[in-house]
């Protein structure tokens, strides 16, 4: 495989995941499963939070509450979440493969103090490629390993 060939096809590769990340998907344990452009989260209420990242710097991330697009998707939250559905979880995936789970108590705002985001922009500025579009901001935890880049879909499931 000649240079020019490598070349082809690691761009090849890079615009696949940028397609790919251009929309997320909020499937399984929900009623209304959910295909979420760039531009319908755009249009939905954003907030903002501090957090550190794994350098200790401390940034501004705009986004969305992970809790509001559920709450779209017709999961059950608030007073439904207990007994069985307590064991139900959110499985985030992105484009390469990386896959973090989160139960969906801390992602609920009855539960948790905390705000996960789905965040969309770092100190005002759309994030840095490789990072995007999307991006999930958990404040709070001492090692940013569940901070997923380029969020492609987000599956609820039941653990059994």
């Amino acid at each position: 495989m000649t240079c020019k060939h490598v070349a082809f096809f690691v761009t090849a590769m890079l615009l696949s995941a940028m397609v790919r990340a251009q929309s997320i998907s909020v499937e399984g344990e929900v009623t209304h499963p959910l295909k979420l452009s760039a531009a319908d989260i755009s249009a939905m209420k954003k907030v903002e939070v501090v957090a550190a990242d794994r350098d200790g710097k401390a940034h501004h991330y705009s986004g969305v509450p992970v809790y509001e697009i559920l709450q779209q998707a017709g999961v059950t939250l608030g007073p439904q979440l207990r007994g069985e559905n307590m064991s139900k979880y959110l499985l985030v995936k992105s484009g390469d493969g990386y896959e973090v789970l989160f139960s969906l108590p801390e992602l609920d705002s009855t539960f948790a103090n905390r705000v996960i985001i789905l965040a969309d922009k770092m100190d005002g500025n759309p994030l840095p490629a490789g990072k995007g579009p999307f991006r999930i901001v958990v404040p709070g935890e001492k090692k940013p390993a569940r901070w997923i880049w380029e969020v492609t879909t987000m599956t609820v499931r039941f653990a059994k």
